[in-house]
């Protein structure tokens, strides 16, 4: 009796699939573990920017849904506004931080110079660009504490008017999150930008002239000369808290200050000079750009007033505003405390080539043009 010949063909290819998908799921398993364990802040303090990096790579959708599934008035929104939730998008966002609806996730890590591209430029000159948006580095903090000898800056012979008609309280805070960020001009032998540093030849002049400028038109306003390096030494933190630390003393001035309505974080941008300066009416002025964050609710009143100052230096002193950009995502703070104030931005003062002669030029223009901004918005208060 002869015997029925094996149907191996019938199963040698279900079967081999079926063994590929099971490792190939195992892999990805794997990979995911790991990826997991190395993203947790091991041998470090865990803060809530940990959790805030896991979260951002969610999508909202994500959130909307859960919550919907519990709350039936979220279920009154327009659905087919509302991407549909997918679990395998999730699972891909939080193991890789891919995003298969921006192929910038797919290539913005690798990629030399790509990650810039990430950022949205709002409005600019015609020479702003995604590679030449303001730097925003974390060098260590033993680099920012170290002080250079220092070639005598510039006198700032301003002075306050007396007897100047102006706001009887502050309406501006000018502070320095990154205080002590200088300007190679001044600084004896150093060439090196990662280098310039300094515990008093610093951005921080520039705040205090700034302060005056207002002051000649009629605008009160508190310079905090908190010295925040100082305060990461103190207390063991890196200088990508900088932000947490300037944080706390934004809150307590402006809680003491009702009249406070306008936050200006002064900074100094890490671009080289041809980045950051313009010739007007044959003098050399130090060039701006806004930043405003990409990572809270609520940032359109920010956008619109760094937009509205953008165009107003354009109209009177032209080129001297380099734009307004939306910075945010890994990598960068992406909130600069504006979420404390609908007037709060950042404003990058020139680069790390310029002078203080050419910074308290574009102190004095800024001041000007907000000044009128500030009053022509007070009289529509008013009436």
């Amino acid at each position: 009796m002869s015997k029925k010949p094996l149907m191996q063909t019938k199963y040698a290819v279900p079967i081999f699939i079926k063994l590929l998908f099971y490792w190939i799921l195992v892999g990805f398993i794997v990979f995911s573990i790991i990826g997991a364990i190395a993203s947790l802040p091991i041998g470090k303090k865990t803060n809530q920017s940990f959790i805030l990096s896991g979260s951002e790579n969610v999508s909202t959708d994500f959130y909307l849904t859960l919550l919907s599934s519990e709350f039936r008035t979220l279920k009154s929104f327009d659905q087919s506004e509302i991407q549909k939730f997918s679990v395998s998008d999730l699972i891909l966002q939080l193991t890789t931080q891919l995003n298969r609806a921006d192929i910038r996730t797919l290539f913005g890590n690798e990629i030399p110079g790509f990650y810039p591209y990430q950022n949205r430029i709002i409005i600019g000159q015609a020479n702003t660009n995604y590679s030449n948006l303001p730097i925003e580095s974390s060098p260590p903090l033993e680099v920012v504490l170290k002080d250079h000898n220092v070639i005598d800056p510039p006198k700032d012979d301003q002075e306050i008017p007396e007897h100047q008609d102006q706001t009887t309280e502050p309406a501006v805070m000018i502070y320095n999150t990154h205080n002590r960020e200088s300007f190679l001009p001044h600084l004896d032998n150093v060439t090196d930008p990662n280098q310039a540093f300094h515990s008093e030849v610093n951005v921080t002049l520039v705040s205090q002239h700034l302060n005056k400028a207002l002051a000649k038109h009629g605008i009160g306003s508190i310079v905090d000369q908190t010295d925040f390096t100082q305060v990461l030494h103190d207390k063991g933190w890196e200088y990508w808290q900088s932000y947490q630390a300037s944080r706390e003393v934004v809150k307590t001035v402006v809680a003491q200050n009702e009249k406070i309505n306008y936050l200006f974080d002064i900074h100094r941008d890490s671009r080289r000079k041809d980045d950051t300066t313009v010739t007007i009416n044959g003098e050399a002025y130090a060039q701006v750009f806004f930043v405003i964050g990409a990572d809270y609710e609520g940032n359109q009143k920010n956008i619109d007033l760094a937009r509205t100052l953008h165009e107003n230096l354009e109209q009177n002193y032209p080129g001297l505003s380099r734009g307004v950009a939306e910075m945010g995502g890994a990598g960068r703070n992406g909130v600069y405390n504006q979420d404390l104030s609908k007037n709060a931005i950042l404003i990058e003062f020139g680069g790390v080539d310029n002078t203080l002669d050419e910074l308290y030029r574009t102190a004095e223009a800024l001041a000007e043009v907000f000044a009128n901004y500030y009053w022509e918005a007070e009289a529509v208060t008013k009436n």
